[in-house]
């Protein structure tokens, strides 16, 4: 167990760039993961590394079969992290510019008049790709309300909206407002009972850096993750399709080969950073258990860091030493429940008598980066049902402490005698 384990902890931080002081702000603590982790250190290096390379990958040179060589690997590595035994993963501009192109494609060879599928609870990047999409294929759109107090959506809340004639689903693995994840598998199992050859895609950014990933018990066509949220760099996202969707017309260049999704140039260093993630997360679990087998160790990793973070908002929730939790603060409203099973290493508030923009400003100032969820066009899905303009999103990650947390507790008790 991490918690348990201090020279690990120590060992996991130090893996990490900027852990805990920030080069415009000096010393900080870091609960701003869910708008994306920390950096590790391999990632910095291999960036630049690759950055000064001039050559272009698959060129018949040293360096340009050197840097496919690389591309190659990160792929294997990817198919490993996330288990993958078919289908292909590519990188494009972000998580949601791939979630768009996905949808795109899907619902383009969609029959007309069927159906797109999704849930109130999804990030815009589905859920406005597939309204979009829906529109200019001629498919109808169905919306599965979310539940308000858990901040869930489940298969039987699915179930009660789907129809033979689904042709394209959407999924969000985890809320990035609530940090409830959903079981990706039954809600898969369940549109596929109702409508077997259904486009399943997902969402999976928010969820990537809180535990394993296996797309192999999924049963779904599509999956984008944004690499600077599960410990890489930004400007670049990873998806997986199925090998459906890989052969199912899309854009692409006239006479290329037809599953080729990789438009231009490739960016070795952004793949390269991959592999640096699958690396350390293999590096983890071989510290948190005796397996020898990669997936397996990846395996254990996303069980220690699950429970560590689990630990983490727990101790956030019900208080540590003589600190209450934010529970047994007057002031203080945690949002989809404090005991909450499906909970991924986020807990989002709202303080009595203060915005939420003014809470974060006054953490900000004690050293304790936290962020404002507003009810706009990402988070007004979530926010507007429940009444709130807004609400303050703490957000943890398994480099973060119980110190950190108390800090935060400290900070947040003291808001309440401003009332």
């Amino acid at each position: 167990m991490i918690q348990d384990n201090p020279d690990l902890i120590a060992a996991i931080r130090d893996r990490f760039a900027h852990v805990d002081s920030c080069p415009f702000q000096g010393e900080r603590i870091f609960f701003e993961n869910a708008g994306g982790a920390l950096t590790l250190k391999s990632v910095v290096e291999t960036s630049g590394f690759y950055a000064a390379i001039p050559d272009n990958p698959g060129r018949i040179n040293p360096a340009g079969q050197g840097t496919q060589n690389v591309i190659n690997k990160a792929k294997a590595d990817l198919a490993v992290f996330m288990n993958a035994t078919s289908g292909q993963f590519f990188a494009g501009e972000s998580g949601t510019e791939l979630l768009f192109r996905l949808l795109r494609t899907a619902c383009v060879n969609a029959p007309k008049g069927s159906k797109v599928i999704g849930s109130s609870i999804e990030h815009p990047a589905t859920r406005s790709a597939a309204r979009r999409w829906a529109g200019i294929a001629g498919l109808d759109y169905v919306n599965v309300p979310h539940d308000d107090a858990t901040g869930l959506v489940t298969a039987a809340d699915y179930l009660k909206h789907l129809t033979p004639d689904v042709s394209v689903a959407t999924i969000l693995h985890a809320s990035p407002v609530t940090g409830m994840g959903m079981d990706v598998a039954e809600i898969s199992k369940a549109i596929r009972s109702v409508a077997p050859d259904c486009f399943i895609i997902v969402d999976g950014i928010q969820h990537a850096a809180h535990g394993q990933l296996d797309l192999e018990a999924y049963n779904v066509d599509g999956y984008a993750i944004s690499p600077y949220k599960v410990f890489s760099r930004h400007g670049y996202g990873i998806a997986w399709i199925s090998d459906r969707l890989s052969s199912a017309p899309h854009d692409m260049l006239i006479d290329a080969p037809a599953t080729g999704w990789e438009f231009g140039t490739r960016d070795t260093g952004s793949y390269a950073t991959v592999s640096d993630v699958v690396a350390y997360f293999d590096w983890l679990g071989g510290e948190v258990s005796e397996e020898s087998e990669p997936r397996k160790r990846i395996e254990a990793a996303g069980r220690a860091i699950h429970a560590y973070e689990t630990h983490l908002t727990n101790t956030a929730i019900n208080g540590t030493g003589n600190l209450p939790g934010l529970r047994d603060m007057e002031h203080v409203t945690i949002l989809a429940g404090a005991d909450n099973a499906a909970r991924e290493g986020l807990v989002s508030i709202v303080v009595d008598g203060h915005a939420s923009e003014d809470v974060v400003e006054r953490l900000n100032q004690q050293g304790i980066r936290t962020h404002t969820r507003k009810a706009d066009h990402y988070s007004g899905n979530v926010l507007t049902p429940l009444g709130l303009p807004d609400c303050i999103r703490i957000s943890f990650c398994h480099y973060n402490t119980e110190q950190e947390i108390a800090r935060m507790l400290a900070a947040v008790k003291e808001l309440g005698k401003d009332g």
